[in-house]
């Protein structure tokens, strides 16, 4: 079926078109309402099925005599350690860690956070949480307490699970003193705190809840699978809002696992068997969906990388681990890229493996720019395919389908939307936008399966976020525009959530800890174009009259605050002391022509600004600083 008939049949019969994709899992009791309405008015798929993701992920392939098959494959370059799990090994694992869960009381529909590195025991944890029809919530390793401890009081977890540190290029970070530290800021209190001992730096547990990992499993006993309705929740995974509160993103079961195994084939053409490597962490969307549950699911070999592109030991790190382990598709972000192109501009350590076993290479969590796919192109040799989604869909909104068709390339773009997704682009009226008019990019509803139904917690803020500005339409927030081919270019966020590196993280956020400085009276907070990492945030800051602190001490001092309640991944680094910020009369920063500025390009000073002479005085200080992107 080529492409356009399948994308076809997803729109014009969704019902039917998921039914067949439905019946390609193995249910405990296979659905029979395909679409239907909750109670709150939200399209939800396969609502009275019953079935459990990790058996699907794990039980189903044993008993389909394919224990002996690698499962996972554990690489971490930076302690010098590597594992392969079989299916039946990992079965093993999970089961008995669902069992150490289910000792401390978690049942179907509790939480449990998950704060923990790119180990083996995240995946086991995740899984035997799925398992038990437990919620997991999974906070990246090593984000700062403060961070932790909203999460913990927004998903309110009977148990934490953590390592009790993390490893990176040449340190290693301690959890367990910033685990305790959240638990203490936290209102909410779990029950137990369940620590894995790394050699490389164990923790000391004297805290009233605290338990080793390996002594709990070692009594634990296996348990099977609880079977959940499709709709019951699978995880919650907090991301970005522009008010600074995370938003909880759930996903349900049944969509998910039906989605997941889909797109498998459909967009990454992967066949049972076949080693699949998402070089991400588990703490993203990415490391959910296709580093533990969608190549499990579709029955590949997933690679759990702990390392990075580079300096693990070198640039050549993503090659070694693809010929080493026979890697099928490489799934990474662009930034990774970019970061091996700076250290081996010419490719010489591509030349170094045997990737003949790879077929294709794909990229997504930011815009993937023309230079950096165009030299995977040239120095790989192999299809390079971008793909754009968000943690609200868990999967791709538009990419370039391996497993269906491919069709012709154009950098710049993440191709044709993906069968499901009616991508549309809306003006602000919210009508229809023509051929290569940038809109907002809008999908018409129904979204399709393991879109999230909801915000944890917070239904209000679901439609107010996502579906009350243009009825009928799911908004992604990013604006963007198809051209006559039907091609999508992502031009970027429409709101103030930045993307560094794949990550995105709310400029408001970090305007909250950066106007908490004694010597700031306001600030502006935006998104600067980084060749490396996509973006960066900048700083503008306003200090408070009579005032007088050295701008680069002032500047370090931001650094800090910002890299202790936030965390070092918001790689905030630059803060310009300006004497106006330039606001609407009603008193709104105006931060989209701060940004036009920024990046760059021609900007209108707004009929509705204060003082007209701020935004030429603010340009002139970018330039000074050397922040004004060339444009391409």
């Amino acid at each position: 079926m080529s492409y356009q008939q399948e994308y076809a049949r997803s729109i014009e019969d969704p019902q039917g078109f998921w039914k067949e994709k439905a019946d390609a899992i193995s249910w405990f009791k296979a659905p029979q309402t395909i679409l239907s309405k909750d109670e709150n008015g939200i399209d939800r798929w396969f609502a009275d099925g019953e079935l459990n993701t990790a058996y699907l992920a794990l039980d189903y392939h044993v008993e389909s005599g394919r224990g002996e098959q690698t499962a996972l494959i554990y690489d971490s370059p930076v302690t010098g350690s590597k594992r392969k799990y079989s299916y039946n090994e990992l079965l093993d694992e999970v089961s008995r860690t669902a069992g150490m869960l289910a000792s401390q009381g978690v049942g179907r529909g509790d939480r449990v956070v998950i704060y923990m590195p790119m180990i083996p025991q995240a995946a086991m944890a995740m899984l035997a949480c799925a398992r038990l029809g437990a919620i997991h919530s999974v906070v990246f390793g090593g984000f700062a307490p403060n961070e932790l401890a909203v999460r913990i009081d927004d998903a309110q977890p009977k148990v934490v699970l953590s390592a009790s540190c993390g490893i990176e290029v040449n340190r290693i970070i301690d959890y367990k003193p910033m685990l305790d530290e959240a638990l203490s800021i936290a209102k909410h209190k779990p029950v137990a705190s369940i620590v894995f001992q790394r050699e490389q730096s164990p923790a000391a547990l004297d805290g009233s809840i605290d338990h080793d990992w390996m002594t709990l499993l070692a009594s634990a006993e296996a348990v099977g699978c609880t079977p959940v309705l499709a709709t019951d929740p699978l995880y919650v995974l907090y991301t970005s809002g522009t008010t600074g509160k995370p938003k909880g993103v759930v996903r349900d079961n049944g969509g998910h696992a039906v989605a997941m195994h889909y797109s498998m084939k459909a967009i990454y053409n992967m066949e049972a068997g076949d080693v699949f490597w998402a070089a991400s962490d588990v703490g993203w969307v990415v490391g959910h969906s296709y580093i533990v549950y969608a190549p499990l699911i579709r029955g590949c070999t997933t690679v759990f990388y702990e390392g990075k592109p580079v300096f693990t030991p070198d640039a050549g790190a993503f090659w070694r681990v693809a010929s080493e382990y026979k890697v099928r598709a490489l799934f990474a972000a662009p930034t990774a890229f970019r970061a091996i192109k700076k250290e081996d501009p010419e490719g010489a350590l591509v030349q170094q493996y045997d990737l003949s076993a790879l077929d294709t290479i794909f990229m997504a969590g930011e815009r993937l720019d023309p230079p950096t796919y165009e030299w995977t192109v040239e120095k790989t040799g192999k299809p390079v395919i971008d793909h754009w989604w968000q943690t609200e869909t868990g999967w791709a909104i538009a990419g370039n389908l391996a497993g269906v068709e491919l069709l012709p390339v154009k950098p710049g773009s993440a191709t044709v939307p993906v069968p499901g997704f009616n991508v549309q682009i809306l003006n602000e009226s919210g009508e229809p936008a023509g051929a290569n008019e940038q809109g907002f990019v809008a999908i018409k509803q129904p979204l399709p399966p393991s879109c999230l139904p909801t915000v944890w917690g917070d239904i209000d803020r679901f439609r107010s976020g996502y579906l009350e500005q243009f009825p009928g339409y799911y908004v992604s927030g990013d604006g963007g525009y198809l051209d006559e081919d039907g091609y999508l270019f992502i031009m970027g966020r429409v709101d103030d959530v930045i993307n560094v590196a794949g990550h995105r993280l709310s400029t408001g956020e970090m305007e909250e800890v950066v106007a908490g400085h004694p010597a700031v009276a306001e600030c502006a907070v935006i998104g600067i174009n980084d060749s490396l990492k996509g973006q960066l945030p900048l700083g503008l800051i306003l200090l408070k009259n009579g005032v007088d602190q050295d701008p680069a001490e002032l500047e370090k001092e931001l650094v800090q605050m910002v890299r202790k309640e936030i965390g070092p991944l918001a790689c905030f680094q630059r803060a310009l002391v300006v004497s106006r910020l330039p606001k609407t009369r009603s008193g709104k920063i105006l931060r989209r022509s701060l940004r036009q500025i920024a990046a760059g390009e021609e900007y209108a000073i707004p009929s509705t600004i204060d003082d007209p002479a701020s935004l030429p005085e603010i340009e002139a200080l970018m330039a000074e600083a050397g922040v004004i992107s060339v444009p391409a």
